[in-house]
């Protein structure tokens, strides 16, 4: 990443698209926004998370770090590649508000499997190689996506067979044999999806959109990741947590976040050159252009939580091997990593120094930056505030953690808004824009801006609520007016001000 650029980007998930089939997909509906980014002058578009999600459906606790959702296949392209008849997406669920997972796997995943089965019957040229290229990862997720069919659980340490969690060659042998036919179609389902997400980089790039992709530091405890990597996590032979992840207690949270999370065995990593995770940030630049790392600083230390607490209050901070890991990605990977480290929360100079001899850009949430003094005024010492933040940053109105900049603003008492309207010199109809302008106007490198505060939406379009589950979080959708109507005008006129 060159420090000499400006350049202004969007968030969105491909799941928040307009879509007809529940959720949203990579067919016209993500090129269509990647042409409204083009004509606005937006260079980046940032995406969430891009794995099968199972239980909540978080993104960020994916079943596999390397596979694509299959959700996110457009069933159009599908018909119009072949595979589908006219009546298959002609037979269309009723409309929704807002994502329903349950539902789109009900109505796509027999569409899906119907349109796989086509394709079996004279497969693509190129769809052996892509077998064998990814086949060191392909072949134990499209396994391991049967059993937790099979099963109706994902939960392989507590409610697969015993050999099954152990990996015992002869019952995975037994098992691949029983179900091979469920397992090339899930390889089908990945070749669909790769095909598709490959496209549409290709025609954002072609637009001068990046992408900028997205992976959490840990991997999800029911995920074929921990099932087939025990020997890399503190996880031991019976498929058991040693330790969890999670954060201390704070202003936030008096008994910390238990994330439950399997923490890494870093001494493994160190011993193969920290191979998987070379892996991993290699198979991410295929998809994307950029990379954020969720949670940085587990690359510094991480917050470790014995077996069987009910809370975070009781673990420590335990080292992890950071520099060693970004030098053996530097070795294998080119100097210039394509890295932005998320380095919010619980900072310390240890963080700071890591990600700085480094030189990654970390993040600036403006959201952060109205912290008041006890007279009532700012704290213009605030390291978010936009005067205060360094060129080599990131800057966002909020993320996708945050509630929108409209539904933040509406939420503080009057004393924060009245800061916040003095800061702007604006009243309350135009705090948006205003945060959009300064984001813009920043010396941070890249400004990010989540649509929803391009559309000026207020909390009902909030994306996620941290430490909470429910089917409010990672639901939110935008309508088809919203990608069919002018709404880039202002932010258009923005960026072309602020030479982004």
């Amino acid at each position: 990443m060159s420090e000499k650029e400006r350049l202004a980007g969007v968030l969105l998930h491909p799941t928040s698209l307009p879509g007809k089939w529940v959720v949203g997909d990579l067919g016209e509906a993500a090129s269509r926004f990647v042409d409204k980014l083009h004509d606005a002058g937006v260079h980046l578009w940032q995406v969430l998370p891009l794995g099968p999600t199972g239980f909540g459906d978080s993104p960020y606790a994916a079943r596999s770090t390397f596979a694509g959702n299959e959700l996110l296949i457009s069933l159009d392209m599908l018909y119009e590649d072949g595979y589908l008849e006219l009546v298959d997406i002609l037979s269309r669920p009723p409309a929704c508000e807002r994502v329903d997972y349950g539902l789109a796997r009900t109505v796509k995943m027999p569409l899906l499997r119907k349109a796989a089965m086509a394709f079996l019957e004279e497969p693509a040229a190129d769809y052996e190689e892509f077998c064998r290229e990814k086949a060191w990862w392909l072949d134990d997720y499209a396994l391991y996506q049967v059993l937790c069919d099979q099963y109706n659980d994902s939960r392989w340490f507590s409610v697969w067979d015993e050999a099954l969690r152990r990996r015992d060659p002869q019952a995975l042998e037994k098992e691949r044999q029983r179900y091979a036919e469920e397992i090339e179609l899930y390889k089908v389902y990945q070749y669909f999806f790769f095909t598709q997400w490959t496209a549409l980089r290709k025609y954002a790039n072609g637009c001068g959109v990046r992408i900028i992709g997205d992976i959490p530091i840990f991997v999800a405890p029911d995920s074929v990741d921990a099932w087939t990597n025990t020997r890399l996590l503190k996880i031991d032979e019976e498929g058991h947590q040693e330790a969890s992840s999670g954060v201390p207690p704070d202003a936030f949270s008096a008994t910390g976040q238990l994330w439950g999370n399997p923490l890494y065995r870093w001494s493994e990593h160190e011993r193969t050159g920290f191979a998987w995770w070379v892996s991993r940030i290699r198979e991410t630049l295929k998809m994307c252009d950029i990379v954020r790392i969720d949670h940085f600083r587990g690359f510094a230390a991480c917050w470790e939580v014995p077996a069987g607490e009910d809370t975070a209050m009781n673990g420590k901070w335990v080292p992890s091997p950071g520099q060693k890991l970004l030098d053996a990605l530097r070795r294998e990977l080119g100097d210039e990593l394509p890295i932005i480290a998320e380095d919010l929360g619980v900072i310390t100079p240890d963080v700071e120094a890591l990600r700085d001899r480094n030189g990654l850009p970390g993040m600036k949430i403006l959201q952060f930056a109205f912290s008041a003094a006890e007279d009532g005024e700012i704290d213009a010492s605030n390291a978010y505030l936009p005067h205060n933040v360094d060129e080599n940053s990131v800057i966002y109105t909020g993320t996708h953690d945050n509630d929108t900049t409209l539904g933040w603003y509406m939420s503080q008492d009057d004393g924060m808004k009245d800061i916040v309207r003095r800061y702007f010199e604006c009243g309350d109809e135009d705090i948006v824009y205003r945060f959009i302008r300064a984001a813009l106007g920043s010396r941070s490198r890249y400004a990010i801006i989540p649509f929803q505060d391009v559309l000026g939406l207020g909390t009902d379009a909030r994306m996620n609520v941290p430490s909470t589950c429910g089917t409010s979080n990672w639901s939110w959708k935008m309508t088809q007016s919203m990608l069919d109507d002018d709404n880039f005008g202002r932010l258009k006129y923005y960026i072309r001000m602020y030479a982004r």
